[in-house]
């Protein structure tokens, strides 16, 4: 939070808060800001979806629902997924609702009337139904993440105590997900753990490699105001195990004996 302020200038419009892996940014301290210096918050709620965030007088909000705007992702792989792509937008503002509804329809409220420039980005009816079944089960599907990382955290601890090879995912202001079962690999080994346990056939992924000021499309206009060093020593740390509602305990014993192994 104290760097973030330090990014804010008189041209700053808006603070995108990422929900990242299933988890909650520290929202509380956010939207204060966000306020003090009139701006909107936009979330990002991708991968987050039906998580909760705790504030300090013991009310919880669900992410994506806080700050001005919400965004979610429909896309296959994501917490509420239907069979192609797509989102949503979340506000509680009625007159920006329904603006953002017209730009998300050519810009029209009735057809054939353009008000304004927008873009086509209506979702299909197929998808709709899809996600109107899912939807019904993504506790059902929360909770079988929930246990499946709680397998992960209790036998990886259970090796490494400390911490002192990888750290867990932790949970302090909020619930988790876990979108993404996301170790932190200590020590300059992530890559060579990815590779052993790529050989074990044990797929892992790196969200995400590049920070985004060091993406060259973004090069010309990235302003770092402030070191942005957490971010790219995570982009050198950062593992994610397979995590989905499908894993087995027989799954996930494979997986942490090999990681295991690498160590021993």
């Amino acid at each position: 939070i104290a760097s973030l302020e330090k990014a804010i200038t008189p041209r700053s419009k808006a603070i995108i808060a990422v929900h990242l892996f299933g988890q909650s940014c520290n929202m509380e301290p956010l939207l204060k800001l966000a306020t003090v210096h009139h701006l909107i918050v936009i979330e990002d709620n991708a991968q987050s979806l039906g998580t909760t965030y705790t504030f300090a007088d013991g009310h919880t909000e669900f992410c994506g629902t806080m700050g001005t705007i919400g965004c979610t992702s429909f896309f296959p792989t994501k917490p509420l997924g239907c069979y192609g792509d797509g989102g949503a937008l979340f506000c509680r503002d009625a007159d920006l609702a329904e603006k953002l509804r017209m730009l998300a329809n050519h810009g029209q409220k009735q057809k054939y009337h353009h008000e304004v420039i927008g873009i086509n980005s209506r979702l299909d009816a197929v998808q709709a139904s899809v996600l109107n079944v899912k939807l019904r089960h993504l506790d059902e599907y929360k909770k079988a993440r929930q246990l499946a990382a709680a397998f992960y955290t209790t036998k990886l601890l259970a090796f490494d105590p400390d911490q002192s090879h990888i750290i867990t995912p932790a949970t302090r202001h909020a619930s988790h997900i876990y979108h993404q079962y996301t170790l932190r690999v200590l020590n300059g080994k992530r890559d060579a753990l990815r590779q052993h346990l790529e050989q074990q056939g044990i797929p892992t992924m790196v969200y995400f490699p590049i920070p985004l000021h060091k993406q060259e499309a973004y090069l010309p206009v990235a302003q770092q105001l402030v070191p942005l060093s957490v971010s790219e020593q995570l982009c050198q740390e950062v593992l994610s195990l397979p995590m989905h509602t499908e894993l087995t305990t027989e799954m996930q014993t494979r997986i942490v004996n090999a990681i295991k192994d690498f160590y021993e």
